[in-house]
């Protein structure tokens, strides 16, 4: 089997399914520390996944191991100079499972085939179950059948049975097997031992009616019992796939071949590893773009909503950057390759997703760890429950115990926590939003206090004008529209033209400046000041300055103007006096003052920190109607990790939202932090939470659906014991046979899935669009 994984081990192949590991300095790939994510077939429980654990954790060189049981996909981090992957899977062979590369069509073929084994099982089973119930119905209906008659039914169903056993229940039995082998108690081993133990008793009783075992047969049961397991089985699967489905649709979203133009213009089908920077590609409508790259041919709309975090479509023409990931939805387009692979977006955005969906919630991890002891205790109820029924009948002691061994598999007690936390995680990814680690949802829902960075967190990049301030308008005007506003506005604009400065930036920016051939001459620019210049119109020279109140004051020989004026952040003076003043705001993110309401009526409280001067930040505060004790303006980033640090001593939970660079100190302080990613580096943000689009109320949105994320934890948790509490019971007392035992085990867990289904639908999401278009 190790020759079967030995091509794993050349390092050409290992960028497929590894990147090297972040504490890995050495330039040698083949002596490096390297992370590998593969999905592990053969998992059906938490036990699963501590096993998968135990063994690769056994492989010298293998440094740390990650597995989660609800998404099938396990993380390993190794040492190439001390172990080569085809070790560490011949380890995971020998435990028992198989695994392939993530990220790669061998393991979506996989997962199809496995899909198909589980559906021909439970066709079988269903098929073989409604001949054995036909065949065990006589006897319940009728006291006049012959013995020989009641003979040939019974051997008719044990002899239909036995596919059962042997095909469809081999899934159960192998898997205790391996269980057993490793001296490790699986869920599926009470299950495999109920099976069995059920057949065996029957069988004896067939062949020997009045021997110790009796004349009763339970093969309907037997039957019943497989097929009710396979179908929630095989439901849950699905259920488990749709919760987890935008993850799994973005980590495996590009696709295996594409189309690359020949030297003679024709297009050949080729891998997608063979791509190159600067191939050129077609896209046909409805396929993935493979690559980064720009559009050369074609005019179409794009779908980047998983990528971008934008939910409409958007328009894309020739020589417009196109991304990997997003959807051709328009026409057939051609595009050259710019980047591909680690260098794109979408790399690093599938990088967040599969750290996140391999982390395991705490409560997961506690639900994984109790399953075993668990597990145990129900072998000794069943036993302790054989024998207390062993002196009224045998056989209906050994039927007490396989009902008990049934009906309390701790499936849904396991599936509680991680079934939510995929569905919600999917719920956000759908909306642009990725968790870095599931674990941020519970940390989420008791956040109390939220702290937002204001410039490019809860402001836009833009300045907007408020008030325009001239000797006849002293009281300010919000219009330009006058001839003589006109005028001046376009004089300011000459001057700004030769500035960077953000607020000569705002200047050019005020809409409907008329048409001017002003020239100015003598332009100066004096850094952190302002612009001068000389504007000579006829016989009328003026000596222009623009820029702060001092400096404007300095070159002219009239200085008074109104006080409202004053606080204007530009100034036009000329060396008679005063002309025009601009008096600019923030723009705030369309959405900011709902978001603030959204978290008061969470009963979140809200606090504002900036670097920015407290003019700007009280104005802006002022605008959201936040309080104002809970604003803290001129913050260096020590002040802010200072403040941040006094919020938590007085018992605040605090989440951190801002850009993910300058406010690097404080977000890694808070207990959850937020960053919008259109601006940041997404492998290098240090948050816990990346919005990739431009909506704020995203902030509210998972705040909310991390707490409701944590009630359906808890009525999960409360549902899976109180079915063991009420079953257990009636199964010790003979009340519950082993077909309703099943039926119960395959519907507790069906319960859990389902009832998380309801973290999956984007209930906001039409509602946070709306607010970001007005």
């Amino acid at each position: 089997m190790v020759s079967t994984y030995a091509v794993l081990d050349d390092p050409a192949q290992w960028a497929a399914f590894s990147v090297p590991a972040p504490e890995s300095q050495d330039a040698d790939k083949t002596h490096g520390v390297w992370q590998s994510q593969v999905v592990v077939e053969g998992m059906h429980c938490g036990s699963c996944a501590l096993n998968v654990e135990k063994a690769l954790r056994a492989v010298p060189g293998v440094k740390q191991v990650t597995v989660n049981g609800a998404t099938h996909r396990a993380e390993i981090v190794w040492r190439a100079d001390m172990v080569k992957p085809s070790q560490w899977l011949h380890a995971l062979h020998k435990a028992g499972y198989e695994a392939v590369p993530a990220n790669d069509h061998v393991a979506r073929t996989e997962g199809q085939q496995e899909v198909r084994r589980q559906l021909w099982r439970w066709s079988v089973a269903g098929f073989c179950m409604m001949q054995v119930m036909m065949y065990a119905l006589p006897p319940y209906v009728s006291h006049d059948i012959s013995n020989e008659m009641l003979s040939l039914l019974r051997w008719a169903a044990w002899v239909l049975t036995l596919p059962v056993m042997f095909f469809s229940a081999d899934v159960f039995t192998a898997a205790a097997w391996r269980d057993l082998k490793r001296g490790t108690i699986g869920m599926d081993l009470p299950v495999a031992l109920g099976i069995w133990v059920s057949f065996l008793v029957s069988s004896a009783a067939m062949f020997q009616p009045n021997g110790f075992w009796g004349n009763e047969v339970y093969f309907d049961s037997i039957t019943m019992f497989v097929f009710f397991l396979l179908t929630g089985r095989w439901l849950e699967a699905k259920m488990r796939e749709r919760a987890a489905g935008s993850l799994e649709a973005l980590i495996n979203r590009l696709p295996p071949s594409v189309r690359r133009q020949r030297a003679d213009g024709e297009f050949d089908t080729v891998g997608l590893a063979m791509v190159k920077p600067g191939d050129i590609l077609q896209v046909r409508p409805g396929e993935v773009f493979a690559a980064d790259g720009l559009l050369r041919s074609g005019h179409t709309w794009v779908e980047e909503a998983l990528l971008s975090g934008e939910s409409e479509p958007l328009e894309r023409r020739p020589g417009e950057a196109l991304l990997a990931g997003s959807h051709n939805l328009r026409e057939t387009v051609t595009m050259q390759v710019s980047a591909l692979g680690e260098s794109t977006r979408y790399a690093s955005i599938v990088k967040l997703m599969q750290t996140a969906s391999l982390h395991k919630p705490r409560l997961a991890a506690l639900a994984d760890r109790i399953a075993k002891p668990f597990l145990l205790t129900v072998l000794v109820v069943a036993a302790l429950a054989a024998v207390w029924a062993w002196g009224e009948s045998p056989s209906k002691a050994i039927m007490v115990a396989v009902s008990v061994l049934i009906v309390t598999c701790p499936c849904a007690l396991s599936l509680a926590t991680p079934s939510a936390m995929l569905a919600a995680a999917g719920n956000l990814a759908r909306q642009g939003v990725l968790l870095r680690d599931v674990q941020s949802l519970e940390s989420l829902a008791h956040v109390n206090a939220v702290v937002f960075d204001k410039t490019g967190t809860l402001t836009s990049d833009r300045m907007e004008l408020q008030h325009v301030f001239t000797p006849l308008y002293a009281q300010g005007s919000a219009e330009i529209d006058t001839p003589a506003l006109q005028r001046l506005l376009s004089l300011t604009a000459a001057l700004a033209d030769h500035s960077w400065h953000p607020f000569a930036r705002a200047v050019l920016q005020i809409k409907n400046p008329v048409p001017t051939q002003t020239v100015i001459q003598q332009v100066q620019e004096h850094v952190g000041q302002g612009v001068s210049g000389v504007w000579i119109d006829g016989a009328d020279r003026r000596e222009l300055r623009m820029g702060s109140l001092a400096f404007c004051k300095a070159g002219s020989s009239v200085s008074e103007l109104p006080a409202s004026a004053q606080m204007a952040q530009v100034h036009v003076f000329d060396q008679n006096g005063w002309m025009v003043s601009y008096a600019f705001r923030e723009v705030l993110r369309p959405d900011a003052l709902q978001t603030m309401n959204a978290l008061r009526q969470q009963g979140v409280s809200i606090y504002l920190m900036s670097g920015d001067k407290p003019a700007a930040v009280h104005a802006v505060a002022q605008r959201l109607q936040l309080d104002p004790m809970h604003v803290y303006a001129a913050c260096q980033p020590d002040d802010k990790l200072s403040y941040l640090k006094d919020l938590q001593t007085a018992g605040k939970r605090v989440a951190m939202v801002g850009d993910g660079f300058n406010d690097m100190p404080v977000m890694a302080g808070a207990h959850v932090s937020f960053a919008f990613g259109q601006a940041v580096p997404l492998a290098q943000a240090h948050s816990d939470v990346v919005v990739l689009g431009h909506q704020l109320m995203a902030v509210a949105d998972t705040m909310a659906l991390a707490k409701r994320s944590m009630r359906v934890v808890s009525h999960n948790l409360i549902w899976a014991a109180a079915y063991n509490a009420v079953c257990v019971p009636l199964a010790v007392m003979g009340y519950l046979p082993a077909w309703l035992a099943g039926l119960g085990m395959a519907v507790s867990s069906l319960v859990v899935v389902l009832y998380s289904l309801q973290l999956a639908v984007p209930a906001v999401k039409a509602r946070s669009h709306s607010v970001a278009l007005a």
